[in-house]
C-alpha cells in the first residue's frame, strides 16, 4: 500500500521527501565531512570517506554473489561494524535488509526468511554465548546463501565468510527513493513479527527530523547501546540521524554500564537512548562508578513508558537532560522538546515530530474523544506506513479506509498536544522495551504435553517494566517453570519471551463471551 498521490505530492512540496536514496544521502554526508570519524566499533574506527568506500565495496560484493535489487536479506547481526557495512551496502545496491534482532531465534528467523522470501541470511558465527552457526544450519534451506561474520576457524561448506563479500566498486542501478529501502519488524503483537516497509524518502525524513529535535550536530557522539536493528537507535535519531548531522556513532555490544560507561568516558559520548529498565540500571550504577560521564548531555528514554518519579531522577542521577520518546517502527515519533518545562518532560511522552502527523484518539466505536480522555491512537503522515509487507488480510483491519494506522496504543492527549501513554489495546507485554506477543507464548506453552490451557499476562516490575507470567492449567501432574522455559527455548522462542513467573491454576477465568479474562487473571495472580 502506498500514499495517495495528492498526499505524496504534498509531502514532496513540504520538503519531507527529497527524492534521495539512503545510499545517496550517506555519500552526501561523506562528501561534507570526509575526514571526520563516522563510526567507532570496538577498536576499529572509520572516517566518513572510509565508511562510504566500504559501503560501495559491500554493495559490489553482494551483487557479485548474485544479490539483486529488490532481493531481501535477513540481517541478524549485533552492534558490530559488519551490521553497518551490510546495511549501507544493501541499500546502496537496492536490496532490502530485513533487520532481525540478535535475541531472535529459529522461530522468528525461519518465519522472516520464508515470509520475506529472503535471498540471503547474514549472522555472526557466535555472539553472547549463542551458536548462530547452528541456527544458520536450520535456515540455510530457506535462502540461496548464508553469510557469516567471523571469526570462525571451521566455516561449513554451505556458508560464506562475510569478509569475502568484497569487490571493486562499480556502477549499480539507482533505487527508487519512493520504494522500500529496508524492512523493520513489528513487535509481533499477533504472533510472529510482521514486516514494515520503510522507503528511502520516509526513513531519511524520520532520521533527519529526529536529529534536529535532539540537538545533534557535527560534534555530537551518539552511543548505540540498544540493538541498532531497532528503529529507536537506528533512526530516531540513532545512527542515521547522527550521520545526517555529521556526528560520530559509537556501537556498544551490550547496554549495561560495564560496557557503556567506559565508552562514554573514552569517546566523549553526548547522546544515547535507553528503555526504562536500563535507565534505572544506569542511574543506580552512576552513583558508584568512577567513570567520567560528564560528556553526556541527553538521554532519550522510550520503548515503554517510564514512571513519572523515575523520569524526575534522570537528570540528578546522570547529570544530563531527559527526552522522553514514544513511537513505533511503523512510523509515528513523539518527543518531548529540549525546551519543554520539566513537568511536561517528566509526565508526558511528547508530541509528534512533524506538522503533518495527523493524530486521532478514538473510543472503541471510532469516535474522537476529548483531550484528557483515554482512547486508541490512530495516525497517518509522511513517515507512517500505509500497509505491512505482504499482509493484505491484516492490513484490512490494521488501517482505516482513509489510511490511518491503528496503533493499538491507548493514550490521552493534553490540551497543549502532548501524548500520555496509558496502556495497550493489543495483547502485548513490553519487557525491558522488547515486545512479547502473549499469543505466541501461549501457543508454545499449549504445545507442551502436560499443559491443558495457558494464558500469558504481564506483571508490573520496577526493573523490567513488565514481566511475562504464564497462568497454566495442567492436564496431569504439573511441571516446573524451568521445564516450560526449556521447552519454549527448544521451540526457538527468543530468551526475552520466556515466562519468568508461573501461576498454576485449576481453571482460567473467562469473560462473558468465553475469552480469557486477563484483567481478572492479573488481579488474582497479583494477590498471590
Amino acid at each position: 500500500m502506498t500514499w495517495p498521490e495528492e498526499l505524496a505530492e504534498r509531502y514532496r512540496r513540504e520538503g519531507y521527501w527529497r527524492g534521495l536514496t539512503l545510499g545517496e544521502a550517506f555519500r552526501d554526508w561523506a562528501r561534507a565531512r570526509p575526514a571526520a570519524t563516522a563510526l567507532v566499533a570496538g577498536a576499529r574506527r572509520w572516517t566518513y570517506a572510509e565508511l562510504d568506500h566500504a559501503a560501495d565495496r559491500m554493495a559490489a560484493g553482494l551483487a557479485a554473489r548474485g544479490i539483486e535489487p529488490g532481493d531481501r536479506i535477513v540481517v541478524h547481526l549485533p552492534n558490530t561494524a559488519e551490521f553497518v557495512l551490510v546495511l549501507l551496502g544493501a541499500v546502496r545496491l537496492g536490496a532490502l535488509p530485513i533487520l532481525a534482532l540478535p535475541a531472535h531465534r529459529s522461530a522468528e528467523i525461519v518465519h522472516l526468511c520464508r515470509h520475506g522470501e529472503a535471498a540471503a541470511y547474514v549472522a555472526p558465527a557466535s555472539f553472547g554465548g549463542f551458536d548462530y552457526l547452528a541456527l544458520a544450519d536450520q535456515v540455510r534451506s530457506e535462502v540461496r546463501q548464508v553469510l557469516v561474520a567471523g571469526p570462525t576457524e571451521d566455516l561449513p561448506s554451505w556458508a560464506v565468510d562475510l569478509a569475502e563479500v568484497d569487490a571493486e566498486p562499480r556502477d549499480l542501478p539507482r533505487p527508487d527513493p519512493g520504494a522500500p529501502a529496508l524492512l523493520l519488524l513489528s513487535g509481533g503483537t499477533t504472533g510472529l513479527p510482521k514486516l514494515i516497509p520503510r522507503t528511502h524518502d520516509d526513513y531519511l525524513y524520520n532520521a533527519r527530523v529526529s536529529a534536529q529535535l535532539t540537538g545533534l550536530g557535527p560534534h555530537s557522539v551518539y552511543l548505540a547501546s540498544l540493538p541498532v536493528a531497532h528503529n529507536f537507535p537506528l533512526a530516531s535519531p540513532g545512527a542515521l540521524g547522527t550521520w545526517s548531522e555529521g556526528g560520530t556513532v559509537v556501537l556498544a555490544r551490550s547496554p549495561g554500564p560495564p560496557e557503556t560507561f567506559p565508552l562514554i568516558e573514552r569517546e566523549g559520548v553526548t547522546h544515547t537512548a535507553l528503555v526504562p529498565a536500563l535507565a534505572l540500571l544506569w542511574m543506580e550504577a552512576a552513583a558508584y562508578t568512577r567513570r567520567d560521564l560528564s560528556s553526556l548531555t541527553l538521554l532519550q528514554v522510550g520503548g515503554s513508558r517510564i514512571k513519572d518519579e523515575d523520569a524526575r531522577r534522570v537528570t540528578p542521577a546522570l547529570g544530563c537532560a531527559l527526552q522522553q520518546a514514544f513511537g513505533m517502527a511503523e512510523g509515528l515519533i513523539c518527543f518531548t522538546r529540549l525546551d519543554d518545562p520539566e513537568h511536561i518532560v517528566h509526565t508526558t511522552q511528547g508530541s509528534p515530530v512533524c506538522p503533518d502527523d495527523e493524530i486521532r484518539v478514538v473510543s472503541p466505536d471510532g469516535a474522537d474523544v476529548p483531550d484528557g480522555e483515554v482512547g486508541e491512537l490512530l495516525v497517518r503522515g509522511p513517515y507512517t506506513i500505509r500497509g505491512y509487507y505482504r499482509a493484505a488480510e491484516h492490513n484490512a483491519t490494521a488501517f482505516t479506509t482513509d489510511g490511518f494506522y491503528r496503533t493499538g496504543d491507548l493514550v490521552s492527549r493534553t490540551p497543549s498536544g502532548q501524548l500520555v501513554v496509558q496502556g495497550r489495546v493489543k495483547d502485548t507485554i513490553i519487557r525491558a522495551g522488547e515486545n512479547v506477543s502473549a499469543e505466541e507464548v501461549e501457543a508454545g506453552l499449549c504445545a507442551h504435553p502436560a499443559v491443558r490451557e495457558a494464558a500469558v499476562v504481564s506483571l508490573t516490575d520496577p526493573a523490567m517494566g513488565e514481566l511475562v507470567c504464564a497462568a497454566v492449567v495442567f492436564g496431569g501432574p504439573p511441571v516446573e517453570l524451568s521445564e516450560l522455559r526449556d521447552f519454549l527455548r527448544h521451540r526457538g522462542l527468543a530468551e526475552f519471551k520466556l515466562p519468568e513467573r508461573l501461576a498454576v491454576l485449576g481453571e482460567l477465568p473467562l469473560t462473558a463471551i468465553g475469552k480469557y479474562d486477563k484483567k481478572r487473571l492479573q488481579a488474582r495472580i497479583g494477590q498471590d
